[in-house]
């Protein structure tokens, strides 16, 4: 979880610059490559993000420059959904699914 200093619910783009250690530059460029982010505008027409477009940027800078992905990469690996290690099953639970499959395999068999 990002932990600013002021701990506010909007951040301008100098701000999210500072928390994050990315250049505004950078965080233009993300903005088109990622359509996830997506600041919204104040009426002096600043950027305005909230924490959720922090955690997003945090995750896209890690992809980035810590996985070493491409921007690419990066969009793809934003996309997919979690892996087997993120979603917590029940070992019984999916013994039970694999033994069900198994059962309708050998169904469709023959036996």
């Amino acid at each position: 979880m990002i932990k600013s200093p002021e701990d506010k619910r909007y951040y301008r783009i100098g701000e999210v610059s500072r928390i994050l250690g990315v250049e505004p530059y950078v965080l233009r460029y993300w903005e088109m490559e990622f359509p996830q982010i997506r600041p919204s505008r104040a009426d002096s027409k600043q950027r305005t993000y909230q924490k959720k477009d922090l955690e997003l940027i945090k995750e896209i800078k890690r992809l980035l420059y810590d996985e070493k992905l491409t921007i690419e990469g990066a969009r793809k690996r934003l996309k997919r959904p979690a892996s087997k290690e993120e979603i917590k099953i029940e070992p019984s639970v999916l013994l039970e699914e694999i033994k069900s499959e198994l059962r309708e395999i050998a169904l469709m068999m023959g036996d």
